[in-house]
């Protein structure tokens, strides 16, 4: 007999985002499988440090400028924003209803674990200003029993930055505390090595061990279409051109996802569970994002995934994404010349394979919350 407990999730529950609202879903719907109660608990933010920058927004080039002043045409970016708005403002309250997380903030909710994760949480030197170096994201003033991770992690930050921002004892301090660590990348794992000692366990990201057929809302009313999933302003001019000549050969719409990209035909902005449904749906996805990527393969679509190093303080997605995929034997999707798009998408997939690598990391992921919760 499962001795039913309260279980505290502490993640990213609040973030209006795809990926972190699958993998908090995700996360809560496996141990409830398990027979426990979940509840997710906030954290407090605190300042950066890393002090943010301005951050990174769309602009039209020099010539879209004087047309526009010309004849006065909206840009498809201009058009997606009272959408993309709109969908903020309706969805943010369901989405937090369906996760079953209070209107109110709940900070240390006593619970018989406390389960940080998945998400970067560990992303202490990210410059959003919404989580900032929250001490609490690795357990400093919980209310539990017991303190572990799943799938945490560093995202791009790495045990040399911890050290230069003066933090890298702080951080391991905490992480001795837990009971059991899990994280979801080689970096996360280095780090936790490097700074206690010990090595964590892997686990894959809360959305690939997951199933969410019960929840797939299947209102696609449109075909011959790729999806553009990446976060706005990071696909240049120049790849932009080869994505629309890519798509123009094959006679299919460029459709947006998450992020406004200005050169495609539209922008969809809807549920988390009817945008799985446009995935399904698609002919194949280009993306530059970890969950854009997962995405695709839980829907089992041709994808390719634009892979940028982390540059100084720059944004790099590679720390997170390259690993996650080359667990999955999935590394040929890797997309770092953009000159090569054509053969990386006609390459086929064997989702069979990573169908079974998948339910080998459930099992995991099973056992470690069985003997860990």
């Amino acid at each position: 007999m499962v001795l039913v407990m309260k279980i505290g999730i502490m993640s990213m529950q609040r973030v209006i985002n795809y990926g972190s609202y699958m993998q908090a879903l995700g996360l809560k719907h496996t141990i409830e499988s398990l027979g426990h109660e979940v509840e997710f608990v906030d954290y407090t933010v605190e300042p950066c440090i890393n002090v943010p920058k301005e951050k990174t927004v769309y602009k039209l080039n020099p010539v879209k400028q004087f047309l526009k002043k010309l004849f006065g045409k909206q840009s498809n970016y201009e058009k997606a924003i009272p959408i993309r708005d709109r969908f903020n403002k309706e969805y943010t309250d369901k989405m937090l209803l369906n996760l079953g997380v209070a209107k109110e903030f709940k900070y240390r909710t006593k619970v018989d674990t406390l389960v940080i994760g998945s998400d970067e949480v560990f992303n202490c030197l990210q410059d959003n200003p919404d989580v900032g170096y929250s001490k609490e994201l690795f357990g400093a003033n919980n209310n539990a029993n017991r303190l572990i991770s799943y799938a945490g992690s560093f995202g791009n930050t790495n045990c040399k930055r911890l050290s230069a921002y003066g933090v890298d004892k702080e951080v391991a301090g905490l992480l001795n505390k837990f009971d059991a660590i899990s994280i979801r990348d080689e970096n996360s794992f280095e780090v936790v090595k490097t700074l206690t000692g010990k090595e964590p366990v892997v686990n894959l990201d809360p959305v690939l061990v997951s199933d969410f057929t019960p929840f797939l809302k299947d209102n696609v009313n449109i075909s011959d279409y790729i999806i553009v999933y990446a976060y706005s302003g990071r696909i240049n001019d120049e790849e932009a051109e080869i994505i629309k000549e890519f798509a123009r050969r094959r006679n299919k719409k460029l459709i947006a996802i998450y992020g406004i990209q200005n050169f495609c035909e539209k922008y969809i902005a809807a549920s988390p569970e009817e945008i799985l449904a446009y995935f399904k749906h698609a002919d194949c996805i280009i993306t530059d994002t970890f969950h854009g990527s997962i995405f695709s393969i839980i829907n089992e679509r041709p994808f390719v995934t634009i892979v940028r190093e982390t540059q100084n303080e720059s944004y790099g997605n590679a720390e997170k994404i390259v690993d996650m995929l080359k667990r999955l034997g999935l590394e040929d999707r890797i997309l770092q010349n953009m000159n090569e798009l054509e053969n990386k998408m006609t390459n086929a997939i064997d989702y069979k394979q990573v169908g079974e690598i998948r339910k080998t990391e459930r099992e995991r992921t099973l056992q470690y919350l069985k003997d860990n919760l």
